[in-house]
């Protein structure tokens, strides 16, 4: 007898359909697994049965041989467990009901229980494109299944529940829908607490509303570090299907929260400086995704970017572009989102005060221009805004005056994040950061004086072609906040204003 139970299969964010078709037949008692599956998943027939016998069920005393098709389509992961002993319980007689609509994931303990899985989410979304009605899941991980509609989703505690489900004895309770809720506060940080620095704030602004990397210079104290906290504070809301991507990379990691499984707040993410290539672009034997897919849709903070490793940095150059980072290994290739805003800090020199107007800086000419050049000038060229972080002034740490709060920056944010919105329906661009060539100059268009402007420019600072379009489009989002339509001369003016400081640090690019 053969019985064909549905299951999913996750490699990397890709999610495929599982054909586990389990055959008891006469003959020596044994027990196979067959389909490419790893060394986890051969492991299953364990832990299967073991839950047999702490469930008081008889394990058949015959030919098992279990198949997990597409058998030529690698299988990793404890995943297939729960629809392999479905597939056993409907040969048993357990469960007599039609459940070709319905799939089934986890991993089961040796006691019966059922545990909870990483990437239930995408594999959902699988289900539901492949025409399953229904879905059984760890009870851990039904919250987050429940994300997806048009899926029953049922949570399991233990292989028991499905025998008194089927059989009648004692229904599960469909998992309700989860429906996010606005988060109101940003672990406690705001940005009134950030006093002074009007113009890194501006900046910072900018960036939030047109999706830009920034670069920020200064001495130590100046407020860097607790600028670039504060900006996922004005960052404009996520989309149902931004939310949807990060979750699905969030989820394969296991990094979805029980409470609230879907990610409706831009990620932050800031890695050590100590940190791997591997780490940053993502990796293993079978590739996981790296600190720049994690901040998908979100922010990557790289503190004291000089410190980071050399090959760390230039492996961000090409994910800056294309958004998205491929990994390569023996099993196969795998491709990630990575479409972040990169938001580096960095001190103009190693002792940190190069310029600083009160303090001497004591670095030897040679040493702070080694340091200052540990960012190569394509990895600066991808900075759309550059600006300096001058420190704080006393009279601006004890002045009453009350600063300006995340949320009213936000809703300007918001609403120039709106007009681009309404400006790219159709497409696949986000923001104004991410225009395409084909349609720079039809968006970005110019008076007369502005172009004279950037004109003068663009020949005065010899900028690159790279340069020339990211001041563009960092002017497309200033005009954008103003809530005009062309591009004028003080919205050029304000960009370059955002572009110098690689003439300042880097006199030799």
């Amino acid at each position: 007898m053969v019985v064909t139970i549905n299951s999913l299969g996750l490699f990397g964010l890709n999610a495929f359909p599982v054909e586990v078709e389990t055959e008891v037949s006469r003959g020596t008692p044994c027990f196979v697994i067959v389909g490419l599956g790893d060394t986890v998943v051969n492991e299953s027939r364990e832990r299967i049965r073991a839950a047999f016998r702490s469930s008081s069920l008889t394990f058949p005393l015959s030919r098992v041989i279990v198949n997990l098709a597409p058998a030529d389509t690698k299988k990793a992961g404890s995943m297939h467990d729960l629809a392999i002993i479905v597939s056993l319980l409907k040969i048993l007689g357990y469960i007599k009901e039609d459940i070709s609509k319905t799939a089934f994931i986890g991993e089961v303990a040796l006691n019966g229980a059922v545990r909870a899985v990483n990437g239930v989410l995408p594999m959902v979304l699988c289900a539901e494109r492949s025409g399953f009605d229904t879905v059984f899941v760890p009870i851990d991980n039904a919250y987050e299944a429940s994300v997806v509609d048009g899926v029953t989703v049922y949570g399991v505690d233990n292989i028991s529940e499905i025998i008194d489900h089927f059989g009648g004895k004692s229904l599960i309770v469909p998992q309700t829908r989860y429906v996010p809720t606005p988060k109101d506060s940003f672990d406690n940080v705001d940005f009134s607490e950030v006093r002074g620095q009007q113009t890194a704030k501006k900046a910072l602004e900018y960036a939030a509303a047109g999706g830009h990397n920034v670069l920020m210079i200064g001495s130590p104290g100046s407020g860097k570090s607790m600028l670039a906290k504060r900006l996922s504070t004005i960052m404009p809301a996520m989309t149902f299907k931004e939310s949807i991507e990060t979750t699905n990379i969030h989820s394969v990691c296991g990094l979805v929260s029980k409470e609230n499984p879907l990610v409706t707040v831009r990620p932050f993410r800031a890695p050590h400086h100590t940190i791997s290539s591997a780490g940053l672009s993502g990796g293993g034997s079978v590739p996981r995704p790296g600190e720049i897919s994690l901040a998908h849709n979100g922010i990557l903070f790289l503190d004291e970017l000089p410190e980071f490793a050399r090959q760390s940095l230039e492996i961000l150059r090409q994910p800056l572009e294309d958004r998205q980072v491929t990994i390569s290994r023996a099993a196969g290739s795998i491709t990630y989102p990575c479409s972040f805003m990169l938001v580096g800090a960095m001190n103009p020199c190693p002792c940190g005060y190069r310029g600083h107007p009160t303090r001497r800086c004591t670095c030897p000419e040679n040493k702070a221009t080694a340091y200052i050049n540990r960012i190569s000038g394509p990895l600066l060229d991808r900075f759309d805004i550059h600006v300096e972080v001058a420190p704080v002034q006393y009279n601006d740490l004890t002045s009453g005056e009350k600063e300006e709060c995340s949320a009213e920056i936000r809703e300007r944010v918001q609403a120039a994040r709106e007009i681009q919105n309404n400006r790219y329906k159709g497409t696949n661009i986000t923001c104004n950061a991410r225009i395409t060539p084909d349609i720079l100059h039809e968006v970005c268009v110019m008076t007369d004086d502005a172009n004279e402007l950037l004109q003068s420019v663009f020949d005065k600072l010899g900028l690159s072609a790279r340069a020339y379009d990211r001041i563009l489009k960092v002017a497309r989002t200033v005009a954008d906040m103003y809530n005009e339509e062309v591009i004028g001369k003080k919205h050029i003016a304000q960009a370059v204003q955002f572009r110098t400081l690689d003439r300042k640090y880097w006199s030799g690019f």
